[in-house]
């Protein structure tokens, strides 16, 4: 792995309570733990230099271990994926912590690169995240979340909901919001000393924390689908992807 010029850390958090699927992380697709084909999909990405688990659970621990992934034990009191990255931050240093989501087995390298990208090309960049055009089904799902950005690619808004409303049926694109980030180490450490804030609390997007303290989203679009799982039809429908790419 290597990154050129920006030490570059990616973490999986990976909390093994979960309420909609049990011990999610672990649950088996073709043979091996979710998290091993997370851990797998990320760390062939050329823009990571070094790649490991945040758990706050022994079973999580001994199955990284299993499968030789590092992983590293966190508290289990934090609120989110984020405040699990920023603790791990506290001892692994780097210029930017790439947070990949315990729960998303299509990762690819080719998102990470993407995430990563604009570190390089656009040097002002806190934060980071990615996109992909949204289905009309997609759009107008309550539990995917939208995203919205200016003409820089800078991220104007997050939201469940069908965002831009298309007032005049003109037809419109929409954009899905993919759920990894990368931050610089000072946006990480603003981010875990900021209370929650209204329309994050609202919304229940914790990236727009980010927004409402005015530090810009760089959002890089993306053309590989990714199935974030979370009950047991998603855990299906990435068993029969993955059959198919056989």
């Amino acid at each position: 792995m290597t990154a050129g010029a920006l030490r570059v850390l990616g973490v999986i958090p990976a909390r093994l309570a979960s309420t909609r699927l049990p011990r999610k992380v672990l649950r088996e697709i073709g043979g091996r733990p979710m998290i091993a084909h997370v851990f797998a999909g990320a760390r062939r990405a050329a823009s990571l230099d070094h790649l490991v688990v945040a758990t706050d659970s022994k079973d999580v621990q001994d199955a990284c271990a299993a499968h030789g992934i590092p992983a590293v034990m966190t508290s289990p009191d934090h609120p989110s994926g984020t405040d699990r990255v920023w603790e791990v931050a506290r001892t692994h240093p780097a210029d930017v912590y790439v947070n990949i989501q315990g729960d998303e087995p299509l990762i690819s390298p080719a998102h990470i690169d993407a995430l990563v990208r604009p570190f390089h090309e656009r040097p002002a960049t806190q934060v980071a995240t990615l996109k992909i055009r949204a289905t009309d089904e997609e759009a107008q799902s309550r539990t995917v979340n939208k995203v919205v950005c200016d003409l820089d690619g800078r991220a104007l808004y997050f939201s469940k909901w069908a965002v831009p409303f298309d007032r005049d049926n003109r037809g419109v694109v929409r954009y899905k919001h993919i759920g990894l980030y990368a931050y610089r180490a000072a946006a990480l450490e603003a981010f875990h000393g900021w209370p929650p804030s209204p329309l994050e609390i609202t919304e229940g997007l914790e990236q727009l924390r980010f927004l409402e303290h005015g530090v810009p989203i760089v959002v890089a679009e993306t053309d590989q689908p990714v199935i974030g799982v979370d009950t047991e039809e998603d855990l299906r429908a990435v068993e029969a992807f993955l059959a198919r790419m056989r």
